[in-house]
């Protein structure tokens, strides 16, 4: 089976929205356990929880990168998959 040759603008996007994708479960994990962590701990007189800095501009960053990835401009198995979609996709075959 030959393999189509691939076209370097799909396969760069296809890079950057699994690179996303990977960063997304990272943080929602990393941030449900920080927000777990103080719900079980005992609070002060604190006006804001501490882990509401760490998702806002960690959260922020993320954001920026979700809109460089989907607004135009990983891992091999995810990436190949998310190009083989782009494709179909150019080539509406959805």
């Amino acid at each position: 089976m030959q393999t189509q040759p691939r076209d370097p603008y799909l396969w760069q996007k296809a890079k950057a929205r699994t690179k996303f994708q990977s960063h997304l479960l990272v943080y929602g994990l990393v941030n449900g356990g920080l927000w777990l962590l103080w719900a079980l701990t005992p609070h002060g007189r604190e006006l804001l929880p501490w882990p509401l800095w760490t998702s806002a501009f960690w959260g922020f960053g993320l954001l920026t990168q979700g809109l460089a990835a989907y607004a135009g401009h990983g891992r091999p198995e995810r990436t190949q998959r998310e190009y083989e979609r782009l494709v179909r996709q150019q080539d509406g075959r959805y």
